[in-house]
């Protein structure tokens, strides 16, 4: 989550405090191109992207600047990272990781996945040489790559893939991605290099779930549990230090197995969670990385000299969940006209300074391939707002809106410009702000009517299951649509693209007319960089800092 030292879920559903065979269909990429990555060449697919991967500029406030020449990596070097998102209660346990600080130091330092993203989210091959699935994509086998070693010389071997899989299964488990991986019935070893997984029902993604940042691969113990208390994992950096919601640091792992990645010879991770103090510290040069700039101040940062802005068009939004168990959130005209008493277009022009785009009341980006471009962009209308206050029987609305910081930045001033843009459709909307110690505890998911936000994920499924599916772990809204209950399961085994975007299309269509959140935004990823910082010249997209792998991916020039 932003800001202070409250942590949630990279909700990155991201975000979310814990209370706290026959015949092979799909088949997986068996080897990773990893110069093409580092170099940053652009498939077809990419390129059709088009403003999400920008065309090869830059955004900064709506401006297209040229993008400075890339260099090729160099190895050596310390990456200092100052984060926001950190908190005393972190854990090594990838399962339990909520926000920035643990998932650039578990998922993009530590360990690895069976399967990672590429820049155009496309599944690659990580630990997993290559994959297949039944034509049904209910039975998959993974091939695990030979010669890579944990941190401590073991070698990696198929008893530690199916214990960290088994890590998320089950009713006693505590990970956070609980509720996507229930839909694995049984995972087991296939031979001495191959693992089966059995899945409830065809899902076409699962691959693509397997990348999830928590589900890191960890060394098995003899009972079949994990051992996650080390850091220890196959990733670039073997941990040297770690202190909870204070900073983390690790050196390079020599016998690193994949090429080209883990450039810097250390790294350290300080937890700086005061916006103010993370720009000063770049600017000063203790840092050499900072997340989440203040949109406000890009202009002087970049006036501070050897710093730039670095910006991807990523998957992050705000939100407003209503609980629709609670009057008057009950009743889907007082939803509708909520979202019709909001100025999205004044949102991003003065709360995100044109570093975003407006959003449509559902979670997937423009950028993203299975985005329902047919769906008409809910604009602000007073009327349509009274109109729909008079479906219900009302001639006005008085809400009360808890709102933090803690949600996302400028979510208290986002709530006072939404009062002001709703009082044109008798719609009085008292806000609360709430302190930032506790929000996700206290607040989030409980008070019927609060400020949040969530990174995305990489395909509809994961972020539909996660939060808006019937009994969703992270759900924050307590919907239950039985269209949209249906459409999820049976889009999961659909193969036909064709028909599968239809049915994540319509599912869209029902959430921005039915469900209880109101998405007014999708909010770029800006970090300030050191002039010794060199990134790829494409980054991914789903999770901030390069999809979370910056500390495997960037590195540090002379």
């Amino acid at each position: 989550m932003y800001k202070t030292n409250i942590v949630r879920m990279y909700k990155y559903s991201t975000l979310r405090p814990r209370a706290e065979a026959g015949p092979w269909g799909v088949k997986g990429m068996s080897n990773f191109d990893w110069d093409r990555l580092s170099k940053g060449n652009v498939s077809r697919r990419g390129m059709l992207k088009g403003a999400a991967a920008i065309g090869g500029a830059v955004m900064l406030g709506g401006l297209a600047l040229p993008r400075m020449a890339r260099a090729e990596p160099t190895r050596g070097g310390t990456l200092t990272m100052g984060l926001g998102g950190a908190n005393t209660t972190d854990t090594l346990d990838p399962a339990l990781a909520w926000d920035d600080f643990m998932m650039a130091l578990s998922y993009g330092g530590l360990r690895n996945n069976l399967v990672e993203l590429d820049a155009d989210g496309n599944a690659v091959g990580e630990l997993a040489e290559s994959w297949e699935s039944s034509t049904d994509a209910k039975t998959w086998i993974f091939r695990l790559r030979k010669g890579v070693e944990f941190h401590n010389g073991k070698s990696l071997d198929v008893n530690d893939v199916v214990a960290s899989i088994n890590h998320h299964r089950g009713e006693k488990t505590t990970s956070l991605a609980k509720s996507i991986f229930s839909q694995i019935a049984d995972v087991k070893i296939e031979d001495a290099g191959s693992v089966r997984i059995e899945l409830a029902a065809g899902n076409a993604d699962l691959a693509i779930l397997l990348s999830d940042y928590h589900v890191g691969i960890m060394p098995a113990n003899a009972d079949g549990s994990v051992n996650w208390q080390s850091g220890m994992g196959t990733g670039g950096y073997k941990l040297e230090n770690f202190e909870p919601g204070v900073r983390a640091t690790a050196t390079r792992f020599a016998n690193y197995w994949k090429q080209g990645r883990a450039h810097a010879d250390a790294v350290e991770l300080i937890a700086i969670n005061d916006v103010t103090a993370r720009q000063s510290a770049l600017v000063t040069g203790q840092i050499n990385v900072m997340n989440r700039v203040d949109l406000k101040t890009i202009a002087l940062l970049q006036r501070a000299g050897k710093v730039r802005v670095d910006e991807v068009q990523g998957y992050c939004h705000a939100t407003m969940p209503m609980l629709v168990d609670v009057k008057p959130y009950d009743d889907k005209n007082v939803r509708m006209a909520l979202k019709y008493a909001i100025d999205r277009e004044q949102w991003v022009a003065t709360l995100l300074q044109g570093h975003g785009v407006v959003g449509n009341d559902h979670p997937i980006p423009a950028n993203q391939r299975y985005f329902n471009s047919e769906l008409p962009q809910r604009a602000y209308d007073p009327d349509k707002a009274k109109h729909y206050l008079k479906q219900a029987g009302l001639d006005n609305l008085s809400v009360e809106l808890s709102a933090s910081d803690a949600a996302f930045a400028t979510a208290v001033d986002a709530a006072v410009v939404f009062k002001e843009s709703a009082a044109a459709a008798g719609i009085d909307i008292n806000v609360k702000r709430e302190p930032s110690d506790g929000y996700w505890s206290n607040v989030w998911a409980k008070k019927p009517f609060c400020t949040c936000y969530w990174t995305g994920r990489p395909t509809p499924d994961a972020i539909f299951s996660l939060i808006y599916a019937k009994g969703a772990s992270f759900g924050d809204t307590r919907w239950d649509n039985e269209r949209f209950n249906g459409l999820l399961v049976e889009a999961r085994a659909e193969l036909d693209e064709t028909k599968r975007k239809d049915m994540y299309g319509e599912m869209q269509t029902i959430l921005s007319d039915d469900g209880g959140t109101i998405v007014p935004m999708f909010m770029n990823y800006v970090n300030g960089l050191g002039e010794a910082v060199q990134t790829p010249e494409r980054q991914s997209a789903d999770l901030p800092l390069d999809g979370m792998k910056a500390i495997e991916r960037w590195w540090v020039t002379a």
